[in-house]
């Protein structure tokens, strides 16, 4: 522990949000899913403001795009394993087993926690200092807007198209047991009414998954009087 505090660079005043967001909920009822939570939101904050100065010319759309590849759960995968998270986690004796350690998903999970863990402890602008010294060895460029959209940054960009709220995910059912667990994500479209559900082996895979059939349920002109048939969760390719 004291040596991920010397590779974050940040010395925490509360040592336990951190063991906190090392900790998945095979181990223990006081796991890092909170704290995964907050981290989202603060990388993306974080991540947004590092775009808006480094990337001055590209547009909101073309900023989104990168900002969605600088995110996704392989980037944040990579991120964790240079920063040496693997053995820091606590896992349960069953995904100990399965190789939890080295699951992309949960690797993902730990370091957004760990980033909500250290704006827990000292703040929004260490936070962010700390996000900008982990992207500082990713070469921010204007081409990584062309590596394509995923289903939820198309979503956005559809209904900001038409002056439309965000959609709002919920997850609806977590299945399975804790080392091989499903996330059951709902997806609604507050304008419409209509809500689609999406299944993924994390809870951004499934948020995915459901982002992906409510477009394909827009993109495909179905009104929102079809809302009355149930939704069928969609399944995610990729976790």
């Amino acid at each position: 522990m004291l040596a991920l505090q010397q590779r974050l660079q940040h010395p925490f005043a509360n040592p336990r949000l951190l063991e906190r967001a090392l900790t998945h909920r095979s181990f223990t009822a006081d796991h890092n899913e909170r704290l995964e939570f907050l981290g989202d939101s603060v990388l993306n904050l974080a991540v947004s403001g590092l775009l808006f100065e480094k990337l001055s010319q590209l547009p909101e759309g073309d900023l989104s795009r990168v900002r969605a590849n600088l995110v996704k759960q392989e980037t944040l995968f990579q991120i964790a394993s240079q920063l040496g998270l693997s053995p820091c986690l606590r896992l349960g004796d069953g995904e100990k087993r399965s190789g939890g350690h080295k699951r992309p998903s949960i690797l993902a999970d730990a370091l957004e926690a760990v980033i909500g863990a250290v704006y827990l402890d000292a703040g929004f602008e260490v936070a962010a200092a700390l996000v900008h010294r982990l992207y500082s060895g990713v070469e921010l460029n204007a081409q990584m807007s062309a590596m394509g959209k995923d289903p939820k940054t198309e979503l956005q960009e559809w209904l900001q198209a038409r002056k439309m709220k965000l959609p709002v995910y919920r997850v609806v059912a977590t299945l399975g047991e804790a080392h091989k667990q499903t996330f059951d994500v709902e997806c609604t479209v507050t304008e419409t009414g209509r809500s689609e559900r999406g299944i993924g082996a994390s809870r951004r895979a499934g948020e995915q998954a459901a982002a992906a059939a409510m477009l394909q349920h827009l993109t495909a002109g179905v009104t929102s009087a079809a809302s009355d048939s149930p939704a069928v969760p969609r399944t995610a390719t990729q976790p």
